[in-house]
């Protein structure tokens, strides 16, 4: 965990932005996210906060197979489900194969969007930061554990 995370940091470096983040790399991820808001308020010039985040769960599976960073918000990897999965073909969430407690979750698109309202059929998932369900969620929907 910590020589990915340090793998992680040291190409952002040396390479310049990434075209996807790993967000369980960050120790405090909910500025990484403020942070992609702010770049977004300021791009196009209105208030941060009427921005939220859409979300579009991507075909790609990891780092490595994002060409590109897209044109507005954050791709995002890293992600697991514990006694769940997300079935590719239907792109829906589904219940975990026979013995399987944890399954990875493809590349998910942070789009900013303006006055955002989750449609009553998506999902409304916790997030947390280690496998220990504790602590109280954050502004960003993301555990404080």
């Amino acid at each position: 965990d910590l020589q990915g995370r340090v793998s992680f940091f040291r190409a952002w470096l040396t390479n310049g932005r990434p075209s996807c983040f790993q967000l369980p790399a960050f120790f405090f991820p909910q500025g990484f996210m403020t942070g992609a808001l702010q770049l977004h308020a300021r791009k196009y010039a209105i208030p941060i906060d009427t921005l939220n985040f859409a979300f579009e769960v991507r075909q790609e599976e990891g780092i490595d197979d994002v060409a590109e960073a897209p044109a507005d918000g954050v791709y995002i990897s890293g992600f697991f489900l514990e006694g769940a999965r997300f079935d590719r073909e239907t792109q829906m969430l589904a219940d975990s194969l026979p013995k399987v407690m944890y399954d990875t979750v493809p590349v998910i698109h942070f789009k900013p969007t303006q006055h955002y309202k989750r449609s009553q059929a998506d999902c409304e998932c916790p997030l947390y930061k280690t496998a220990v369900r504790a602590g109280v969620l954050s502004t960003t929907g993301q555990s404080t554990n």
